[in-house]
């Protein structure tokens, strides 16, 4: 465009010369008009060449900007590339992730089934094994009933009575007999050690309740944390929800946020990662910068924080029971269970309750105390882990207790408190009692109704079952079971047998704290009429 503008003034500027030269050369002859030629065609010229000066920089200048666009389309190329080229690496690299991990997987599957398959082999060895004793044992009973019935010949030709004649009549009076002598024994062996073991134990029992009382806590599986405003729930959701993500995934909590004013929820059935969680959520809500990066250092820094508070806790537990040498594994055991409840029952309240319930039991027995306390101490230790790896958490903690180097009778009565394994001291039933007076005492646990209510049912529906019972009653909040029963069809001695199998079956078929009283009531009523 600029070019043509100036070829136009060039050209114009030329015809203005030429029309002056004509006049000129009409008015001054032909030498002005020669001259005015000259400068005419140098002007001209000089135009020309102007003019092709300014299209020489033109498309120079256009050469310019298309280097430099294509430079520029070069580097967008190569940046576009490099994140490209950086992106396939990242995949790489977690394919790479994935397949270790799938490896790994496979190879613990390999070993599994090369072990599974050893175990196979052995089991069919041993089966193989018991099939020819099997056979031994069938051969052996063949021979013994073979002798057994040579004698019972010789047996019947001496007494004059044929076999099913001797036996039914020796069976009839040995059950009688030792029906009767046993629940004459039963009966007299119970009251007489109702009589000595009652006095004895409510003595031991009210001067140990006496001398202890302690607060409790009610626990759940969620926390509130307060905040300033609903403002900051925003600030914690975050631009598209990542706040909260990164929160979640580095506590390992879920966070709820609903329409509760000025407070969130967190949830989590571990209460030690519940309990970092909300200290570190409330020191994000206090600082206000909370941003993924911020976050996750925050949590982390609050998890140390957390080890060091066990430890604490562990220690000053320790302090409190006056108990020694304690492994510091056990010790930071004793941290968490702080953070543990059981019914509603703050675990590490409890075990220190029972300690000292323990140890003044075992003063009142002439037992030595710090073995009981100690005990006591330890009887809960594997509720602290039971939620990862199988197994009760009595047994759990007898094999935390030998791992860490506690005494064999230590170990027995950690075990056996819940009649896992039989009791070889009497420090067991030391720290029975002692667990079931901090459970059973009114407002140390709490219960849902309808677990309350199906303990009832169950209760009734056992006493139920047995043959002779007329009507059940569970009473004083499930701790007593009344029976009353046909007396036609049950006689005395039936009714002590009777409630044993009663208790027998309470005992394998039910959970529940404290202890339940079995009554069974027989009563034989005679009426007339006087006309």
């Amino acid at each position: 465009m600029d070019i043509c503008i100036y070829l136009t003034i060039g050209v114009v500027v030329g015809l203005l010369f030429t029309f002056f030269i004509v006049q000129f050369k009409r008015k001054k002859g032909k030498l002005i008009v020669d001259n005015a030629k000259r400068n005419a065609e140098e002007i001209v010229i000089d135009a020309k060449n102007k003019a092709q000066k300014i299209i020489k920089e033109s498309k120079h200048k256009t050469e310019i900007d298309k280097k430099a666009a294509i430079l520029e389309a070069k580097d967008e190329w190569f940046n576009r590339k490099r994140a490209q080229e950086n992106e396939i690496k990242d995949r790489k690299r977690e394919i790479r992730v994935l397949e270790k991990k799938l490896n790994d997987r496979l190879s613990s599957f390999d070993k599994r089934y090369d072990e599974l398959a050893n175990k196979e082999n052995r089991l069919n060895s041993i089966e193989n094994k018991i099939k020819v004793k099997e056979s031994e044992l069938e051969k052996s009973k063949f021979e013994l009933d073979a002798e057994i019935e040579k004698q019972k010949k010789r047996l019947s030709e001496i007494s004059g009575f044929s076999q099913e004649q001797a036996l039914n009549l020796l069976k009839t009076q040995l059950i009688e007999e030792a029906r009767e002598y046993a629940a004459q024994d039963a009966s007299h062996c119970i009251e007489q050690l109702k009589l000595d073991s009652n006095k004895k134990g409510a003595e031991i029992l009210s001067t140990t309740i006496q001398r202890l009382s302690l607060d409790y806590i009610t626990e759940s599986t969620v926390s509130v944390v307060s905040i300033p405003s609903d403002e900051m729930k925003g600030r914690i959701i975050g631009r598209e929800g990542r706040n909260i993500r990164t929160f979640e995934k580095a506590s390992g909590v879920d966070l709820i946020i609903d329409d509760t004013p000025e407070a969130v929820v967190l949830s989590c059935f571990d209460p030690v990662r519940r309990e970092i969680a909300r200290v570190a959520l409330e020191k994000l809500v206090a600082d206000g910068r909370i941003h993924p990066g911020r976050i996750e250092d925050l949590i982390e820094k609050t998890t140390k924080e957390m080890e060091k508070n066990l430890v604490e806790i562990g220690e000053k537990s320790c302090m409190e029971l006056n108990i020694k040498n304690v492994s510091p594994n056990i010790i930071k055991l004793l941290g968490r269970l702080n953070y543990r409840t059981s019914y509603g029952q703050n675990v590490l309240q409890h075990s220190k309750e029972c300690a000292w319930i323990s140890g003044i039991m075992a003063a009142e027995l002439g037992l030595n105390q710090e073995i009981a306390r100690r005990v006591a101490f330890l009887h809960d230790i594997g509720k602290a882990v039971d939620h990862e790896f199988d197994g009760s958490h009595a047994s759990l903690g007898a094999s935390i207790a030998r791992k860490n180097g506690e005494k064999k009778v230590i170990v027995n009565a950690i075990q056996a408190h819940h009649e896992e394994v039989v009791a070889e001291s009497p420090y067991a039933p030391l720290v029975q009692a002692a667990d079931t007076i901090s459970g059973a005492r009114p407002g140390a646990r709490r219960d849902v109704l309808e677990s309350y209510m199906k303990r009832l049912d169950k209760l009734e529906e056992i006493a139920n079952s047995l043959e002779g019972v007329y009507k059940s009653y569970a009473i004083q909040a499930g701790r007593e079971l009344r029976i009353i029963v046909d007396p036609v069809s049950i006689d005395d001695s039936k009714s002590v047998f009777l409630a044993s199998d009663i208790v027998k079956r309470i005992e394998n078929e039910m959970q529940y704290p404290g202890q339940i009283r079995v009554t069974v009531i027989r009563e034989t009523r005679h009426q007339d009429i006087a006309k």
